[in-house]
């Protein structure tokens, strides 16, 4: 979402009225030099506010989506069915610094978030989520909830060519974002020759009210089927920032996954670990998304007797 944590995208605006400010707290009288070393000591506070900036300017930068790393390939849950997926993200080596005064600092913090799926028809799904976050002293916050509408064209994981669009809404916490209301307009492009798919969604993040953006935030998905219920791939997550004006390339985010999509049972399973390309990346991330039909659950039920939930790690079923 634009401006927040839960989903890791807050505007530069927003940073560079972080910066300002701390600039001019520097220069309030307070902070002044008084006495006959007056000019040499402004001089010398000057420039260390100066570097003061320039420091707090190399850490804060854009963030990405840290609860859903995903790349959405259209597939929906059945008519009439529920899904279910835990997403979990951490970062090894992250962000020393929060995005907003207050925020969630991203290094060794741990985020996720339960998913939950329904198929109305076989061209829409209703999802909600509850996202979560653990930080690296072991503090545990809630981004509250979030809602979701998916359109899709019908039976996207047989088809060569598919399309979709997901609009998705939250409420958000202090500690998560700057706006409590943000959006997500999610556009869904594939598609599949034999054994290769290629997914495109190229993002667009709101954030509601004084402090909000318009922020750009495409993802894309190239992976290969090598067995039977097992693909490998590469992802690619970006933040270039508000529509407007993108932000200058090393203030942008940039990662890269190596991903493994299998199934363990009844679950599929999506993992990948993220390289960041960029100073405004975290450096290193790993991401796990476990997921089921909840019909597999129910008594009675086999493996093979519901089609396959993968509704988004790029599985066949």
């Amino acid at each position: 979402m634009a401006q927040t944590i839960g989903s890791f995208r807050c505007g530069c605006s927003v940073e560079r009225r972080w910066i300002m400010k701390m600039a001019l707290i520097l220069h309030q009288p307070a902070f002044r030099p008084q006495g006959r070393a007056k000019v040499g000591c402004k001089r010398k506070w000057a420039s260390l506010t100066l570097v003061a900036v320039m420091m707090i300017g190399a850490w804060i930068a854009p963030a990405h989506a840290v609860d859903e790393i995903q790349v959405y390939n259209a597939e929906i849950a059945k008519v009439g069915e529920w899904t279910v997926q835990q997403h979990l993200n951490y970062a090894l080596n992250g962000r020393k610094m929060p995005d907003f005064p207050g925020g969630l600092i991203p290094h060794h913090a741990l985020n996720g978030t339960p998913e939950f799926g329904y198929g109305i028809t076989n061209w829409w799904e209703f999802g909600f989520y509850v996202p979560w976050a653990i930080d690296k002293h072991g503090h545990f916050y809630s981004d509250a909830a979030k809602v979701r509408t998916l359109f899709v064209t019908p039976d996207a994981e047989t088809r060569e060519f598919f399309y979709g669009v997901n609009f998705e809404f939250a409420y958000s916490t202090m500690k998560f974002s700057e706006t409590r209301f943000n959006a997500e307009v999610r556009p869904i492009i594939g598609w599949r020759k034999g054994d290769y798919e290629f997914i495109f969604n190229p993002i667009v993040d709101v954030g509601f009210g004084s402090k909000g953006e318009v922020t750009f935030a495409p993802a894309a998905r190239l992976a290969k089927k090598v067995a039977e219920n097992l693909q490998v791939g590469i992802e690619y997550y970006t933040d270039l920032g508000p529509l407007q004006q993108f932000l200058p390339l090393k203030e942008q985010e940039h990662n890269i996954y190596g991903v493994v999509d299998f199934k363990v049972g009844v679950w599929d399973v999506n993992f990948g670990v993220g390289y960041g390309l960029t100073p405004g990346s975290d450096r290193l991330m790993t991401k796990l998304i476990v997921g089921t039909d909840l019909n597999k659950l129910l008594p009675g039920k086999t493996p093979g007797s519901v089609p396959s939930a993968a509704r988004r790690t790029g599985e066949k079923p």
